[in-house]
């Protein structure tokens, strides 16, 4: 006769406890107590006997009941740990009223190895990491069903929402009580959002409620010229009826529409995205006055075995407005000034986020937090309070506490494991003993960013206010980033080999260059720049130069000083005699930055000496008699404002250049009559520019703004003017203006000229005479840029921005074929990569709408690639 208790669980294993034969002196239905005198653990190999015994709960001298629930919660007790798949606790003898126990165990097998099936060996790898299992974990129902959902979560999130994961466990010939998993996934058909459908919404159109999610969005084709017509219509006439709200709505409308949900963003359902995008829907409702707006129902269901549809129910409830705004505790500043700096009014809609930012943040700085923490207030704080709703109108009470001023007491840097303190200490606007001021803060990181030493993204500070004393101390975090450049690039035309070499170190330290322990692999750390760079064209063009900078010259001020050396030589073989063509110059220039008008001006001044060595090139350089040296003499001012937030991906601010070069007016101070003097013509050309006069002028602006989160509008003008002095000389045969393509110098600018990109256009296309074969360039451009730029990946190793552009310009040669509104027409759109090794790199794809005269293949359907920005 047997007697047992057992516990089953999903049928598959047994604990049970087993009763011995010798059953005389036993009453089975009155359990007898029991004292354990001993406990033994057979049947394991892996885990601790001790360790059994400790989790069962028994121990040697406690009074059980056989059979009892003391046995019983030890069997459940060991069975929930999960490590065993079969349980028995049996007793091999009793002896004066004690009971000697014995648990025996069978061990759930572990696990050796595991695998994957139907997945790509990228998204095996990714899964090894998130799965996290290990050679000896034990292969339990629960690690099984850990392992199908994390499988399951991953290809939701990758939109394949109905993934099957099967768990195959084969055993290990190689180990006893091992199995080698195989993960067997069937992923199944990618399903994607193919319609939401918004109800009862009145305020906000179906359109704006789907575009005011973030994440969700719905499957759709890429057909951006569709709507592009009425789009354009509607934003222009925005514009020209002074509705420049309405405008922008309209380009983002097109662009979250038509554009973003077809390339930049999946149309995959996440239920974590989909949460806070029912937020952003909720927060579009606030701005514009609808406080009690809310989604009362929401439900996702499956349309077919591709497509999910999601349905939303939407509560708006009334429009609120602004109604008294009253202030308590200040002491500083009037109610009239803080409501100016509030710039909200009675009568205005109610906007919880407008008044929340208005208060506490805005980007230009001008709000209430900003009015008080730049004036040393950090201890500031204000917390408006609805103190009556009537109707719609909500009045609001600004409680505040200013507080005492606050001194900074130190001022340190972390994590700059390259650069040099003292170089990262001159950028900064906070000095110990100042007033504590949020905007030199937001200024610092500005400056530091700008450097390109640092990751952007993770330039933080970390202030330690201390309201014992009134001080603050504040500790900026910085982490390096490679930022030194290399560019390489070889290709082949015209039965000729091209190659580029250059090299850009941007943090170099020249006064270390002698000491041997600073080679590592150069030396480093103090902000200096030193570029070298080499172009070579078959045997027919060379090009070579160095330029060196010095950001803070002296150590004291930010006055940069900059030299390069340069030389260029481009040869002719076409001819019966070899010509050449050469340019050799070299320019120093010291550059500041102003305090006023702002601390966001500089000022550049710069000498330019070059000399142009020509030698048999009449048939090329159509001037003169092609021989002779031409010497330039020329000073060079430059006026800016840059004020954009971030050097690679600005969202917003302003920039503009004004830059002026003359050179001295030899024809002025000695007057010639050449048509007297030389009686050959080209002789007389010769003689007119031996010693090179202009005046040139250059004006570049930009502004960029932020449409909708991360989507920026660049608008951009450059223009260009190279006049004379004196009308029997003329406009100078170098330093002209040359336009269209990718703007990259290659052998073109031999004679000094400047080539400005335009896209949908050949390189130098729209320069004039570029049909007549001719080199002559032009003296007069004029070029107009419009930019919708949206990040693909903002990481500072690697940040890729999509863009799409329009773009008009001309170049023209003399004042009398000037004409402002005759332009040359481009769109396209084109990607740009920033690798802090290469820089920036970009690759567009441009249609001139316009025919160049003469030259049916110049316009139409173009490819440009361009390094550095050249094509800006």
């Amino acid at each position: 006769m047997l007697c047992w208790v057992s516990i089953m669980t999903n049928g598959v294993a047994t604990a049970q406890i087993q009763v011995g034969n010798d059953l005389s002196d036993v009453d089975y239905s009155f359990p007898r107590e029991y004292e354990i005198g001993g406990i033994t653990v057979t049947g394991v190999e892996f885990v601790d006997p001790a360790v059994v015994v400790m989790l069962s709960g028994l121990r040697v001298g406690m009074t059980v009941k056989v059979p009892g629930d003391k046995i019983t919660d030890a069997i459940r007790k060991l069975w929930e740990q999960g490590l065993f798949e079969d349980i028995q606790i049996t007793y091999t003898q009793k002896v004066a009223g004690k009971i000697f126990l014995n648990i025996d165990m069978k061990e759930r097998p572990r696990i050796s190895k595991f695998s994957f099936k139907g997945v790509k060996k990228s998204e095996a790898e990714d899964l090894r990491k998130k799965i996290n299992l290990t050679r000896g974990d034990v292969a339990t129902e629960h690690t099984y069903n850990k392992t199908k959902k994390i499988v399951k979560d991953y290809f939701a999130e990758k939109g394949f929402l109905n993934t099957e994961v099967k768990m195959t466990p084969v055993p290990d010939t190689t180990m006893d009580n091992y199995v080698s998993i195989i993960i067997n996934v069937d992923k199944k058909h990618k399903v994607r959002i193919g319609e939401i459908v918004v109800n009862n919404n009145e305020v906000l159109t179906d359109i704006q409620v789907r575009s005011a999610m973030k994440e969700t969005k719905r499957r759709g084709k890429f057909d951006p010229l569709r709507p592009l017509g009425a789009s354009f219509v509607n934003t222009i006439w925005d514009l020209v009826t002074l509705r420049p709200v309405e405008a922008e709505e309209e380009v983002v409308w097109y662009f979250t529409e038509n554009i973003r949900p077809r390339i930049f963003k999946a149309s995959r359902y996440n239920e974590n995205n989909f949460e806070s995008d029912k937020e952003l829907i909720i927060k579009k409702y606030n701005e514009k006055g609808y406080r009690d707006a809310k989604i009362v129902k929401d439900s996702v269901y499956v349309m077919d075995d591709r497509n999910i549809g999601i349905s939303l129910d939407i509560y708006e409830g009334n429009k609120y407005y602004f109604g008294d705004i009253t202030w308590v505790g200040n002491t500083k500043y009037d109610t009239a000034t803080l409501n100016k700096v509030l710039g909200i009014r009675r009568g205005d809609v109610y906007n919880q986020e407008l008044l929340e930012k208005n208060l506490n943040y805005t980007e230009g700085g001008y709000d209430i937090s900003s009015l008080y923490m730049d004036d040393g207030y950090l201890f500031f704080r204000v917390d408006p309070v609805e103190v009556r709703v009537e109707n719609d109108t909500i009045d609001i009470e600004m409680r505040m506490s200013e507080g005492d001023q606050a001194t900074i007491k130190r001022v340190t840097v972390k994590g700059n494991t390259k650069t040099n303190d003292r170089i990262i200490i001159r950028e900064m606007y906070t000095r110990p003993g100042q007033l504590y001021s949020r905007s030199d803060i937001i200024r610092t990181i500005r400056e530091l960013s700008a450097l390109q030493y640092f990751d952007a993204q993770k330039l933080t500070p970390d202030i330690k206010p201390d309201p014992a004393d009134g001080t603050v101390d504040i500790n900026y975090v910085v982490e390096e980033t490679p930022n030194d450049q290399i560019e390489l690039s070889a290709g082949w035309g015209y039965n000729r080999l091209m190659l580029s070499l250059g090299l850009n170190l941007n943090n170099v330290s020249l006064r270390n260059f002698l000491k041997k322990d600073a080679w590592r692999p150069i030396p480093s750390g103090d902000g200096q720049k030193l570029s070298f760079r080499i172009q070579t064209y078959g045997t027919t063009y060379i090009n070579y130069g160095v330029t060196f900078t010095e950001p803070w010259l002296g150590g004291k001020r930010p006055n940069s000083l900059t030299v390069s050396v340069y030389h260029s030589a481009y040869k002719n073989i076409y001819t019966t005699v070899t010509g050449y063509f050469r340019q050799t110059g070299i320019s120093a220039g010291i550059g500041t930055r102003l305090k006023w008008p702002d601390d966001f001006f500089t000022l550049y001044n710069g000498i330019n000496l070059i000399r142009y060595s020509l030698s048999n090139y009449k048939s090329i350089f159509n001037f003169g008699t092609g021989n002779g040296d031409f010497n330039l003499i020329g000073y060079n001012i430059t006026f800016g404002r840059n004020s954009t937030s971030h050097p690679i991906y600005p969202r917003y601010g302003s920039e503009f250049v004004l830059s002026l070069e003359v050179t001295p007016p030899y024809s002025i101070f000695n007057p010639v009559d050449y048509d007297k003097e030389y009686s050959d013509v080209d002789e007389r050309e010769d003689a007119k520019f031996h010693w090179v006069e202009f005046h040139k002028w250059k004006f570049k602006a930009a502004m960029y703004t932020e449409l909708a989160d991360k989507l920026v509008l660049m608008t951009r003008a450059r223009f260009g003017l190279l006049g004379y002095y004196n009308p029997a000389i003329g406009v100078t045969p170098f330093q002209r203006f040359c336009l269209g393509g990718d703007g990259l110098t290659g052998s073109y600018n031999f004679d000094g000229r400047e080539l400005i990109g335009m896209r949908g256009y050949a390189n130098t296309a729209l320069t004039p005479t570029y049909t007549l074969n001719s080199n002559e360039g032009g003296n007069i451009f004029a070029k107009y840029t419009m930019e919708l730029r949206y990040p693909l990946t903002l990481n500072p190793s690697a940040t890729i921005f999509a863009l799409t552009f329009v773009e008009a310009g001309n170049c023209w040669l003399g004042f009398d074929k000037f004409n402002p509104f005759d332009l040359y027409r481009s769109a396209g759109l084109g990607v740009r990569i920033y690798l802090p090794m290469f820089g920036m790199l970009g690759l567009d794809w441009g249609y001139g709408f316009d025919e160049v005269p003469g030259a049916s293949d110049a316009a139409g359907s173009q490819f440009h690639f361009s390094i550095g920005g050249s094509i800006d």
